[in-house]
């Protein structure tokens, strides 16, 4: 079973429960946690854990012959990103454009422009004790985050058996990178918290979860500051509340020095095992 934990922002706890859940469930079954915030992954900080194995992440770039090469103009003009610009005498090649499709090189008449690997990040393996962690990282100055994020995916359906629950931890927004890691998940947890802000982005998510006809339900963080727009708005879709996390600065304390929340607060435990329950009660 996949689950995604996204939200429509930054900063509304997707990591905290991530973490916590994955503590959490552990002990009861196997479980995998990936960090697919492949730009700026951070769940590693809140775990102890030891390195299992490690690899390079590359993505195929076409690299220009230009021996053999006519100068039709042909992977130009297939090319839908704009990543290849034949001029007088030259055909010029943009990685950072490219999105490895391969059709230039499959449609280039001379095979003057052949796929060659280019290192675009890590992705690396961790053992966390009654879990297993992967983590994607890009590299700075990549562009394209959703190439890695579909190798770590890849990596981890390689590496798992299906009995394996396999949680994401997916990057802020509704982008492209949060698509691609949600799309084909068995349900996604949608983070939001209690304010205009968190509103306005959740009515995003939710709309992006509609088009990729996904199951999904929402956690409340930070419950009891700003208003009751998004219950409201829940209630009148029809969208189903997991769970409500207090807004209590204890759990802010702890968070910030990199703890497990629910083995010392109360109330976040009560709401984790929400969450636990209803996994149980999809995945049965």
């Amino acid at each position: 079973m996949r689950i995604t934990i996204a939200s429509g922002k930054g900063g509304t706890g997707k990591t905290t429960i991530s973490t916590n859940l994955s503590h959490y469930l552990s002990r009861k079954r196997q479980l995998v946690l990936v960090d697919l915030d492949v730009e700026e992954p951070n769940s590693g900080l809140f775990l102890d854990k030891e390195i299992f194995y490690e690899q390079v992440a590359n993505k195929m770039i076409p690299e220009w012959q230009s021996k053999s090469c006519i100068l039709c103009g042909e992977c130009a003009k297939v090319c839908n990103f704009n990543a290849i610009l034949k001029i007088e005498k030259e055909v010029l090649v943009f990685p950072e454009l490219c999105h490895s499709c391969y059709a230039c090189s499959e449609l280039c008449f001379t095979n003057s422009l052949p796929m060659k690997p280019k290192q675009m990040g890590e992705i690396t393996h961790y053992k966390c004790g009654t879990f297993d962690f992967i983590e994607g990282r890009l590299r700075v100055g990549e562009e394209q985050a959703v190439p890695l994020i579909s190798q770590c995916i890849e990596y981890v359906d390689e590496s798992f058996e299906k009995s394996f629950l396999r949680l994401y931890d997916a990057p802020p927004g509704t982008s492209c990178p949060v698509i691609e890691a949600s799309k084909k998940s068995d349900f996604v947890f949608l983070v939001t918290e209690p304010t205009p802000f968190g509103l306005n982005d959740l009515r995003l998510a939710v709309e992006t979860m509609k088009v990729l006809k996904r199951d999904f339900g929402v956690i409340i963080n930070r419950y009891g500051i700003g208003d009751r727009g998004v219950e409201e708005y829940c209630e009148k879709e029809g969208i189903g509340i997991i769970a409500k996390i207090p807004n209590d600065k204890a759990i802010a304390k702890l968070y910030s020095n990199g703890e497990l929340v629910y083995e010392k607060h109360e109330g976040f435990r009560r709401e984790l095992e929400k969450i636990s329950s209803f996994i149980g009660e999809i995945d049965a």
